[in-house]
């Protein structure tokens, strides 16, 4: 079964091999991470560790029973009881409902564990998975996400209100 874990230093080789493997398949979905990404990883690894630390952002993995990662579920911008998801599943377990049963996990956790109210997600008007997603998990669309929002695509945001 998997399990949904807060990221640390130790899943950094098996976070590298998630992005690397499954690179195409995001790039059909939303916009790809390019080559500097990955040759600063650990760069950037490292600062995503340090955001997580002072309380910006919280990063999840999804673990495989042999701890591979499934998929990443991120929580950007915490403050005011408030946050933005973000999320991707890997292409082997896409359409399996992996990543509603984590989001909903995440917003099963998120109020006591962050303090959150309430979580935000855009979604490009071409991913039907991730609206599909969104959707299952309990998110209703609030609003057009300007393509700022999501690397260049048009979109909507979706918005799901946790309970305590």
């Amino acid at each position: 079964m998997p399990e949904l874990k807060r990221l640390h230093t130790g899943h950094a080789p098996a976070v590298l091999a998630f992005e690397l493997a499954n690179r195409a398949y995001f790039a059909v979905s939303i916009s790809d991470r390019g080559d500097d990404y990955f040759d600063r990883f650990t760069d950037r690894y490292n600062a995503a560790l340090a955001e997580q630390e002072a309380g910006i952002c919280a990063f999840y993995v999804l673990l495989a029973e042999d701890g591979s990662v499934l998929g990443r579920f991120n929580l950007y911008d915490l403050e005011d009881g408030a946050a933005r998801l973000g999320y991707r599943v890997a292409e082997r377990v896409a359409g399996r409902g992996v990543a509603t049963a984590a989001v909903r996990e995440l917003c099963r956790i998120a109020p006591a564990t962050h303090g959150l109210r309430t979580l935000r997600a855009a979604t490009s008007h071409d991913n039907a998975a991730s609206r599909n997603v969104l959707a299952k998990a309990g998110f209703v669309p609030v609003g057009p996400a300007a393509p700022s929002d999501l690397g260049g695509e048009s979109g909507t945001w979706y918005q799901r209100d946790l309970q305590p």
